[in-house]
């Protein structure tokens, strides 16, 4: 098969303040394509098989973004959009890497690109029984946040009970697993958005998942929480972030790993119950995984996640991520589907095109 000729990539174009847009005069991203250049000494020819879609991507391209505020680098007007990817080796004049091996790496939304070897992340060793694409979520960042989350930042422990807001989602439905049969908390409820997502919630341990869209949601919780709650971890911010402040116990413990509700809002939610954080000593802690990572302690916390895994404390397969065939034109569209609710479990593009030849 010949190598491509031509990369094909998305830029920001326009950052946005509420939901990007995707088509019309100022859409949030373009395509540009470019000429691949020549392999040099210890480099290597990638192609995109999976991207990674992650609500904090929608964070680092915010229109008037203080980059001081942020704890990355933010995705400037012209820049490639950042993203995680798996990729396969085309070609390569490096001695770590031969063609046919699959490699993670900081991509972007990028089809085809040549890089110098040491910008490589890993290669992807398989696990028997399970899709690469798993290394993009459950055994990948999802999983680690998932982990450092609700072992470090929330300091879960047996007999307490943890609440998990889109406890269907990619580190939700994690944080369900690690919390009930990792650490082994006395109880877990889940909040999702539906009625099928959360029975999946509870298939993966969760002792009931509750439905934040249903009527009477809030008694439900009241009911469920009879004593309040230890730990909630919550990776959505808004009105529900809000209302469990008023279910936590005295010196209860909030991980705010994601704010979902808010990033497609120019005016942000204020919080009504901020004096239950003072009246019942509440700590919320933010956190990014970044810290874990930097810290060193990812490839060790990877192997927990795979043993557990193999020890059957972790459920893994197709019901954990929600995989779309995409052609490479059509990769903003199932990004945007993180905002829509249709995704279960980790949200990943699958490259379903080639190489496209000159200009789109």
């Amino acid at each position: 098969m010949p190598l491509p000729t031509h990369s094909n990539r998305f830029i920001l174009s326009h950052p946005p303040t509420d939901l990007p847009v995707l088509s019309g005069p100022s859409p949030t991203f373009s395509l540009q394509t470019s000429p691949l250049p020549s392999l040099s000494p210890d480099q290597v020819v990638l192609k995109t098989i999976f991207i990674s879609n992650d609500p904090a991507q929608r964070a680092w391209i915010t229109a008037g973004l203080d980059p001081a505020r942020l704890y990355t680098p933010p995705v400037l007007p012209g820049q490639v959009m950042r993203s995680r990817n798996v990729a396969t080796v085309l070609d390569s004049t490096s001695e770590k890497y031969q063609p046919g091996d699959l490699v993670m790496m900081s991509m972007g939304w990028i089809d085809h690109l040549v890089t110098d070897a040491g910008n490589v992340d890993r290669k992807i060793e398989k696990v028997p029984g399970l899709s690469e694409t798993h290394f993009l979520g459950a055994l990948g960042l999802t999983g680690l946040t998932a982990l450092y989350g609700i072992r470090d930042i929330a300091r879960a422990t047996g007999g307490e009970t943890v609440v998990v807001s889109g406890a269907a989602g990619a580190t939700g439905s994690m944080v369900v697993q690690i919390a009930k049969h990792v650490i082994g908390v006395k109880r877990v409820i889940g909040i999702a958005g539906d009625e099928k997502k959360c029975r999946w919630v509870e298939g993966l341990g969760a002792d009931v998942c509750l439905n934040y869209k249903e009527e009477g949601f809030r008694e439900k919780m009241v009911e469920a929480t009879p004593e309040y709650v230890e730990v909630y971890f919550d990776n959505v911010g808004g009105h529900i972030l809000d209302f469990m402040l008023t279910r936590m116990k005295r010196f209860g413990r909030v991980a705010a790993c994601g704010a979902i509700t808010q990033y497609n809002k120019g005016e942000k939610d204020g919080l009504k119950n901020w004096f239950e954080v003072i009246s019942n000593r509440i700590e919320i802690k933010g956190f990014v995984i970044l810290d874990f990572i930097g810290a060193g302690k990812g490839p060790a916390a990877v192997g927990e996640l795979v043993q557990a895994y193999k020890d059957g404390k972790i459920k893994l397969g197709d019901e954990n991520e929600t995989v779309v065939d995409t052609k490479f034109a059509d990769v903003p569209k199932t990004w945007m589907m993180l905002f829509e609710g249709k995704n279960t479990g980790k949200l990943v593009t699958k490259i379903t095109d080639g190489a496209v030849q000159g200009s789109l």
